[in-house]
């Protein structure tokens, strides 16, 4: 069997009863390390579970995941992901991928920033379409998820924003050679996430979105140390709001009076 386990968002100890018995009984584990970072290391992990974990990077999640699963032919091979093991289009090509090699799969589901960003007040029922925001190069700044934060705004709706992460990303240069090169790890904050908005806010004026647009900044959501903030995005990009992972949500402009209430304490 191959199995997708969701991890939560906290700890080792935010892995559900169920997941947790299946790594135990595993032949091996598995720990996916691009799409998204817990907030332990995988060290920690290995410590609660009692066994190796096989950290697995975007190359061998998008290249090499095969090898895997041929072998959960025979094996029970579980793959660990942090947050929902369906929150990135990569864990659904790999049920696809093994489908087509008569691999059974299960899915262990949990806690995501897709459902845990309620913490902050905003009503889920509320947000529209969730929106991913990457790094901009000095060659490369792309805003088409602008249109959907816009589109979400003038229905009255909250936005989800997804900031980017790079992990084992190759650098430019080294893609065209034999050797790859690795960037540091680094992690988009609310803070830089805020910035290149107001760089498309000043180039669509009249989108409706302005610097003085409340937004809401969230960091380590289910860690101790989680932390909100609600402030202008003017006031966003100047805001330093801890160490990673970092969520940022454009509010719809007409709130709910609970919500108001409850984004208050984090003014």
């Amino acid at each position: 069997m191959f199995y997708l386990i969701g991890l939560g968002l906290g700890n080792a100890k935010d892995i559900t009863v169920k997941g947790l018995e299946i790594v135990k009984k595993c032949d091996k584990v598995l720990l996916e390390g691009y799409t998204s970072i817990l907030t332990v290391g995988h060290n920690v992990l290995e410590e609660f579970y009692g066994r190796p974990i096989i950290i697995a990077d975007r190359e061998l999640c998008e290249s090499h995941i095969d090898k895997f699963l041929m072998e959960a032919r025979d094996d029970d091979i579980a793959l660990l992901v942090v947050g929902d093991p369906l929150g990135a289009t990569t864990h659904t090509d790999m049920l696809l991928r093994a489908k087509q090699l008569g691999v059974r799969t299960e899915i262990i589901h949990n806690a995501s920033i897709m459902n845990a960003v309620s913490c902050c007040g905003l009503q889920l029922y509320n947000f529209g379409e969730t929106i991913s925001i990457p790094y901009w190069t000095e060659t490369w700044k792309p805003d088409s998820f602008y249109e959907k934060i816009i589109g979400n705004y003038t229905r009255n709706l909250h936005t989800l924003c997804l900031l980017d992460i790079k992990v084992k990303e190759p650098t430019e240069e080294s893609l065209t050679k034999k050797v790859r090169q690795y960037m540091k790890p680094k992690f988009m904050t609310v803070s830089e996430a805020s910035t290149q908005l107001l760089h498309i806010i000043k180039e669509n004026q009249n989108s409706g979105l302005t610097e003085d647009t409340l937004a809401v900044g969230l960091s380590r959501v289910g860690a101790p140390d989680q932390r909100i903030t609600v402030l202008s995005l003017k006031d966003m990009q100047t805001h330093e709001l801890g160490p990673p992972l970092h969520s940022l949500v454009i509010p719809s402009p007409n709130l709910h009076p609970l919500e108001l209430d409850y984004l208050a304490q984090f003014r």
